[in-house]
């Protein structure tokens, strides 16, 4: 039997080295701009307005006009392509837009105006506080419903917590790609993210719930056996259907992303990592955590005394 729970370490390692760019960028991110994470205009408000260009643009040159006319805090990014520019500044008047419209054909070229959208900050905070009001919800609900359908098996709020860390761990991860993103190529947090992080943790905790429920039906077949040999069992067991049912997914969402347009990139490209993420957690996570919390030990050592669950776990 391969000894999967044995390395367990190694998958926390892992773990970490995937979260470290948000732990990194929310510092570096209040430091510098005031804000933990890169909020569009969806949870900030303001104005976002994209126009394209009849040459090839670089963004610093769009800034610097919006800067010149009194807008220091403004963002502005390629999108597309280099003549395709989106800009995001605060709420401003008609007769403020007609100046910028002058000043950047001036200065920059003429373009064409492809989208024009503000939202007010009332707006935007009562987004926010829904995103965050929906992800806490979500997640104490998959613990009682966890903690509720394993309680015939010893430690039942265990299987509920270690489902909802290798949740929180697949936010963190597709929160950390959001921001090397953000990095990179300007990316920002939106409406669509939040339908994206909801839709990871349903995949996440499925499949977690798929490997804990094998758990617990060994738990009755190997009695007196191990809780990390149990474990590395059940994952072996259900390996295979997890598997299968999130490849056929990636390749769903890897079609769209390589021919759904700019329009949703962004959106399946943080779905795809997401359930990655919840594919590895499930796996490498969920379970490792369940055993090391059982053994007391981040590491596996071969002198550990016997599982608390031996026996004790099973089902009534």
């Amino acid at each position: 039997m391969y000894r999967i729970m044995e390395r367990r370490g190694l998958y926390f390692l892992i773990s970490v080295l995937l979260v470290l760019p948000v732990l990194i960028y929310i510092p570096w991110s209040l430091a510098t701009r005031g804000t933990a994470l890169p909020l569009s205009i969806d949870y900030t408000g303001g104005t976002l307005w994209e126009m394209r260009f009849e040459g090839t643009t670089a963004p610093t040159d769009v800034r610097r006009v919006f800067v010149d006319a009194g807008f220091t805090d403004t963002t502005a990014f390629n999108v597309e392509d280099d003549r395709t520019v989106s800009v995001k500044f605060k709420t401003i008047g008609g007769d403020e837009k007609a100046t910028l419209v002058n000043a950047l054909t001036t200065q920059v070229g003429t373009f064409e105006e492809r989208s024009y959208r503000t939202i007010g900050p009332s707006i935007g905070s009562e987004i926010s506080q829904a995103a965050i009001i929906a992800v806490g919800v979500a997640s104490l609900l998959i613990l009682l419903y966890i903690a509720l359908a394993f309680r015939q098996v010893a430690h039942p709020f265990r299987f509920g917590a270690c489902a909802v860390v290798a949740l929180v761990h697949d936010v963190l991860v597709v929160l950390s790609f959001l921001c090397v993103m953000n990095w990179i190529a300007g990316w920002e947090i939106d409406a669509l993210f939040l339908t994206a992080i909801l839709t990871v943790i349903g995949y996440s905790v499925s499949d977690t719930i798929v490997v804990f429920d094998r758990i617990r039906e060994n738990f009755r077949r190997y009695r007196g056996e191990r809780l990390s040999t149990i474990a590395n069992r059940s994952i072996i067991e259900t390996a295979h259907r997890s598997l299968a049912t999130q490849v056929t997914v990636l390749l769903a969402l890897v079609a769209i992303l390589v021919l759904g347009g700019p329009t949703l990139r962004n959106f399946i490209a943080t779905l795809l990592v997401g359930i990655l993420s919840g594919t590895y957690s499930s796996i490498f996570n969920a379970s490792a955590l369940l055993v090391a919390w059982d053994e007391g030990s981040w590491r596996h050592r071969d002198n550990q005394p016997a599982s608390l669950n031996t026996g004790r776990a099973a089902l009534a």
